[in-house]
């Protein structure tokens, strides 16, 4: 932290949603925002120009998602500090996004102190979960099934991600910068991960296990 406080970078697509917890964070002394993204290119870039001591993260955005930024993020720096804050209340994103390298997961849903504590608590070095992520993560434990989220990296997940958004081959590739190759191999390590032969198939158990919402479907 400076002596102006801890800088903060807000990764949001929509600017109403950025302007909105702006408002919240630098009500809070101590904290100022730096830095805002409508992507996860942006966010990865700007990133590295003026290193924030806390990354507020979505997941779905277009082109590189929150997953797929949070890996590369982490990749040039291993200490980042990343908050993810999102409308997907699936334990399995959680567990997802924890495993990319973020160290909290708060739903836009949650009140505005919910927000608040995550970022000093991450700040802090601490993990932070909200309570309803939280309740779902003790109700998959206990259902004992095994999920997307659970048996796929989170490269592969960030492709999963892609596909359900009816992106093909080179245009997952060219934003992944990758091979096309590459995402065809992934594409069906996937299936093989998961069980399933065929994209129908994907998207039937991306419904099932509400990676994919009926309200995605009809906006893809």
């Amino acid at each position: 932290m400076s002596e102006a406080g801890w800088a903060i970078m807000l990764v949001d697509d929509h600017a109403v949603v950025r302007e909105g917890y702006r408002s919240v964070l630098q009500k809070q002394p101590g904290l100022r925002v730096v830095a805002e993204a409508s992507d996860g290119a942006e966010a990865y870039r700007l990133f590295k120009e003026c290193t924030p001591d806390l990354i507020i993260m979505d997941l779905s955005m277009p082109g590189i998602g929150g997953l797929e930024a949070i890996r590369r993020i982490r990749q040039w720096d291993k200490a980042a500090k990343i908050l993810v804050f999102t409308m997907h209340q699936n334990a399995g994103f959680a567990v997802q996004a924890i495993r990319a390298g973020a160290r909290g997961y708060v739903t836009k849903t949650s009140p505005p102190e919910t927000l608040v504590r995550a970022v000093m608590d991450v700040l802090a070095g601490r993990v932070a979960i909200s309570p309803d992520i939280d309740h779902e993560l003790a109700l998959s434990r206990l259902a004992g099934e095994s999920s997307a989220t659970d048996v796929l990296t989170a490269r592969e997940f960030e492709v999963l991600r892609l596909l359900l958004a009816e992106r093909s081959t080179e245009e997952i590739a060219e934003t992944l910068h990758v091979s096309p190759k590459t995402v065809a191999n992934l594409h069906s390590l996937i299936k093989g991960k998961l069980g399933v032969e065929s994209d129908i198939e994907l998207v039937r158990l991306a419904l099932r296990q509400g990676i994919l919402t009926q309200v995605d479907l009809g906006e893809a």
